[in-house]
């Protein structure tokens, strides 16, 4: 009779097999990655309506549980959602093999040729909540890029998440790849977040939390191992002076309201004062007829007297809500002060006709994304050509901004000689 192994024992064994997944797959032809995916695309779209039935019990177990609606909209999936995550799968496999690529080669005086190669990190351990999409998408993005992945979701989502899984592991044996380059820890015991923080006995070289502020922290402080993260999208919406007002309109509109629940939603409003009697009533008349509440200073509250008064939480919060904070600002400089004071560095956005001021917005704003007349909530690696992402890296080092699979590579240097010794 077998011995039932302790969760401890579990988590290691899946990193010793993630660890061996990781060389095989790396050493995979780049078009057995992609036949896994276009695999993983198929399986997605013909067991629709299997991921939709495992879904409905993720979220009839979630409202029960008084999960809050922006937080269900996270979890729920559609016939939509789902093809949505079938398309994004096929974007990734056509992404160009991002491995073994030379981005640099020179010969320097002692006669060697050096070149810099991309290579995989090797294995990622990726902690998500409530987004069953980021199961298909972590695992394709790192199928994509070779690396092997152990994916622990949040309970909320263990049976979608479940379900998808499955899919992922009919497409590794498919396409003759290993069956443990993807494993989904299947326990809602959190002691395996624990453990993965630890490293798994060195198994782990990346761990990646994509959730809520809280995850994030945790993640930080624990992590035995290096962090790819983000901070919460404390995102940022400038109406410049020189704003045209039916784009100011319709960008608002769409960057607080499209989907509330996303980390590229707009969360405070900027509106220079010049300009500020001009766009923002019917700005804000837009938003609030959508179902947005307003909190504004007393400058924006004297502009439309229906927002209620902001407080000092209100410029650091991210609500993931129909809420949007409103503040008239002085000018460009004074907008600029504003995101760096309060935001999280990760997505802000100006609406301007003056080209020039655009670019000094672009310029001195320090966040990973800065749009020019166009909605925050294009901070998304689908909408940026990547097919998909782990999520957006608020950080400077390794990776910033929306992170697909070029960004999960690293680099080595082959030095190819003649015979030479260093003198």
């Amino acid at each position: 009779m077998t011995e039932t192994l302790t969760l401890n024992e579990q988590m290691l064994e899946r990193g010793r097999c993630a660890r061996a997944a990781a060389a095989g797959l790396r050493d995979a032809p780049a078009g057995a990655r992609t036949r896994a995916l276009d695999s993983l695309a198929r399986r997605l779209t013909a067991a629709e309506a299997d991921i939709l039935a495992a879904n409905a019990r993720d979220v009839a177990a979630a409202r029960a549980n008084g999960m809050a609606e922006a937080q269900i909209d996270r979890l729920l999936l559609t016939p939509a959602r789902v093809a949505g995550m079938a398309q994004a799968v096929k974007t990734i496999a056509a992404v160009p093999d991002p491995l073994g690529v030379e981005t640099e080669r020179w010969t320097p005086a002692n006669g060697l040729d050096i070149a810099r190669v991309s290579t995989p990190i090797g294995v990622l351990g990726v902690i998500y909540e409530s987004r069953p999409n980021v199961t298909a998408d972590a695992a394709a993005l790192c199928i994509r890029s070779g690396n092997a992945a152990i994916l622990r979701c949040g309970s909320d989502c263990l049976q979608s998440s479940l379900a998808i899984a499955g899919l992922i592991a009919e497409s590794l044996a498919e396409a003759g790849l290993p069956a443990d380059a993807v494993q989904l820890v299947d326990t809602p015991d959190r002691e395996a977040v624990g453990l993965m923080l630890g490293g798994l006995d060195g198994a782990i070289d990346v761990i990646i939390p994509r959730g809520g502020k809280s995850l994030v922290a945790r993640v930080q402080a624990e992590a035995k191992t290096a962090v790819l993260s983000h901070l919460e999208g404390l995102n940022h919406t400038y109406l410049h002076e020189a704003a045209d007002l039916e784009v100011a309109r319709a960008v608002v509109l769409n960057a607080k309201m499209r989907r509330v629940s996303v980390c590229g939603a707009t969360e405070t409003l900027l509106v220079d004062r010049a300009a500020a009697e001009r766009l923002l009533p019917p700005v804000a008349t837009d938003l609030i007829a959508a179902g947005c509440e307003l909190r504004g200073d007393d400058a924006a509250r004297a502009l439309v007297p229906a927002m209620v008064p902001a407080t000092e939480a209100d410029w650091t919060t991210e609500y993931l809500a129909p809420v949007l904070a409103v503040r008239v600002v002085e000018d460009l400089d004074a907008a600029v002060a504003h995101i760096a004071r309060y935001g999280s560095g990760h997505t802000e956005a100006i609406i301007t006709t003056d080209a020039t001021s655009a670019e000094r917005f672009a310029a001195q704003v320090d966040s990973a994304i800065v749009l020019i007349n166009a909605s925050t909530q294009f901070a998304d690696g689908g909408e940026f050509g990547f097919g998909g992402e782990i999520g957006i890296s608020t950080a400077r080092l390794h990776a910033r901004g929306p992170v697909g699979a070029e960004q999960l590579t690293t680099y080595k240097y082959v030095v190819r000689g003649q015979g030479q010794t260093r003198p």
